[in-house]
């Protein structure tokens, strides 16, 4: 099976040309959505075909591209099954990494993790002993000269499609947003307020928060503030101290990012200037 999406200027006649195009291939329509955008007129689908013999993929493709430039689309046909390459960035702390680690294993993402990249050695044993890749890139005292051109390097190398920034505690750079945009998921707690610097969680139990969350959002020059893909919070109240936060915190903060990860490799979602949409 294959997955189908697209954007465009709304217009009538959209779904129709869609659906007659699949028809004339002899494919059949196992799941669709769309969405029409009234504020900006833009229109969004998403399809899951079947169908297409073998090798039939490229001559769909140059059949449908005739209407993909009548109604002016941004458009891509894809496997449904085809694992996306994903390289993993982490810091010192595991949560997020050994709930990635465990998904992939049992087959619950969608994903072929092509390495895992960080600036300490604290989880080399952990990664390595899955016969993955570990790539060691320190930042000493701060210092990142020819780190991203490393970064690059080995995105290039892996042909890593998706980065996955799983508590990867060093601000990436403009340039890197910029040229890999759309394909950087970071994860950050998400507090009601939101507290920034150390010791968040601290923080957040000496000004007495109700809930606390996590936040999965694409990585952007606007430090946290990309487009949002996942978000969940959890309720607590003034019996829980600061390790408990943490606790639970990391919990939903591994929660949140694995489903942002599989919303990416189901091919849902799309990037409308600030925000996402999610078909």
């Amino acid at each position: 099976m294959y997955i189908l999406r697209l954007k465009c200027n709304d217009r009538p006649g959209i779904v129709a040309a869609v659906a007659t195009s699949l028809s004339n291939a002899n494919c059949n329509i196992e799941e669709s959505a769309q969405f029409n955008d009234h504020l900006s007129q833009q229109f969004f689908m998403r399809v899951v075909f079947s169908g297409l013999s073998e090798g039939a993929q490229e001559r769909f493709c140059e059949a449908f591209e005739n209407i993909a430039q009548d109604f002016e689309m941004t458009w891509k046909v894809t496997l449904i099954d085809a694992p996306v390459k994903t390289l993993l960035f982490v810091s010192k702390a595991d949560h997020c990494l050994n709930d990635i680690l465990y998904r992939w294993r049992t087959h619950h993402l969608n994903i072929d993790i092509v390495g895992v990249v960080s600036n300490h050695e604290y989880n080399r044993e952990l990664v390595e002993a899955r016969g993955l890749k570990y790539y060691y890139v320190p930042t000493p005292n701060g210092h990142k000269d020819g780190v991203e051109e490393r970064f690059s390097e080995i995105v290039e190398e892996t042909d890593a499609e998706l980065m996955v920034l799983a508590r990867y505690m060093q601000i990436v750079s403009d340039t890197m947003c910029e040229k890999y945009a759309g394909r950087i998921i970071n994860i950050h707690h998400s507090f009601l307020p939101g507290f920034k610097g150390a010791r968040p969680y601290h923080q957040a139990h000496a000004r007495g928060v109700k809930i606390i969350g996590a936040t999965a959002h694409f990585a952007t020059a606007d430090l946290d503030e990309g487009p949002i893909i996942e978000q969940d919070v959890v309720r607590i109240n003034h019996c829980y101290d600061p390790r408990k936060l943490q606790v639970l915190g990391r919990d939903t903060e591994a929660k949140v990012l694995s489903r942002a990860i599989a919303l990416y490799t189901e091919r849902r979602i799309f990037l409308h200037g600030g925000r996402t949409v999610i078909l």
